[in-house]
């Protein structure tokens, strides 16, 4: 009887413990009743009926992160790529993930290769790495379309790597080094077409600087040179103003014909030193012959300044 009791007590708790589910955080457990869907259980603790219910399905909720392997795609112009990604998915309906599709994951992996493709095929090479952020939206845009009937939603697309064939490689690093090379020459041409116009530009300057200076020094020069002989104008007519007023205080007259007779006596003995030719006058050997002569010129002069 005790063996007998203790059968039974040992058969309650297995099936108290098939009873008992217990679902963890971020699983959605898909339940069935009898081999048709019944319900998701929610995380925590769930009580079923053994035989009559089984759990067919477990899908974590959770953002999961998918390789997708290499894959070769043809470009727009004709070029053979070797890319591969990586798709960050979410299951978000445990009912159609379990029924609507054998395995979500490997579809959308299919998916996000066919779509690669078919978008590849639309750009050339050189877009292809130039619009890598376009071509991720536009692939997570066509794998969401597909997949609405799957419960699976594609967060978002990364692709890893783009490979193009190795001569395309080669091709592509002659063209960047040639680009690089002009690039480097339109420059040093710049610096020289910029030092050369910065030189004829400091060139003008100098002339220009030259000529203004040129041009203020003769304006000084002449107005030194005006300025001189203005002062020695009036300093000639004011000598000449001079002499005329002492000629006609007393005695004048006598001290300018003693002056003449003495500056024409120089004059003749200069004449003997300057040339070999010496006109005399007739009376040389009387000074007061001499002295008569001069001023009778004196006189002549002045007789003939007085009239005009």
């Amino acid at each position: 009887m005790d063996i007998l009791l203790l059968s039974i007590s040992a058969l309650a708790i297995i099936a108290l413990i098939f009873m008992i589910k217990i679902v963890p955080q971020q699983q959605a457990w898909v339940l069935e009743r009898l081999g048709k869907y019944d319900k998701v259980l929610e995380p925590g603790l769930n009580i079923i009926v053994p035989i009559i219910q089984r759990v067919a399905y477990k899908h974590t909720l959770k953002e999961q992160a998918v390789d997708v392997h290499a894959q070769t795609a043809i470009s727009n112009d004709n070029v053979t790529l070797l890319i591969d990604g990586v798709l960050y998915v979410k299951i978000i309906d445990a009912v159609a993930a379990s029924y609507g599709v054998e395995n979500p994951y490997y579809a959308i992996t299919q998916l996000a290769q066919t779509t690669m493709r078919s978008e590849i095929g639309k750009l050339k090479l050189d877009r292809t790495f130039e619009e890598r952020e376009t071509l991720n939206h536009a692939i997570v845009s066509s794998i969401n379309q597909a997949a609405t009937n799957w419960g699976i939603q594609c967060m978002r697309y990364e692709i890893k790597d783009i490979q193009p064939p190795t001569t395309i490689l080669e091709a592509m690093e002659l063209e960047v080094a040639a680009e690089r090379q002009k690039r480097a020459r339109i420059m040093e041409s710049e610096g020289h077409r910029q030092a050369q116009i910065n030189v004829s530009e400091g060139e003008k300057a100098q002339v220009v600087l030259k000529s203004e200076a040129a041009y203020t020094d003769q304006v000084n020069r002449a107005k030194g040179e005006g300025e001189a002989i203005l002062f020695v104008a009036e300093a000639t007519a004011k000598g000449i103003s001079i002499v005329a007023s002492a000629i006609k205080q007393d005695g004048g007259q006598d001290a300018v014909s003693l002056k003449v007779a003495h500056q024409y006596i120089e004059a003749f003995s200069k004449l003997a030193k300057d040339s070999n030719t010496i006109l005399l006058p007739a009376d040389l050997g009387s000074p007061s012959s001499v002295i008569a002569q001069a001023m009778t010129i004196f006189n002549n002069v002045k007789t003939s300044t007085g009239k005009k």
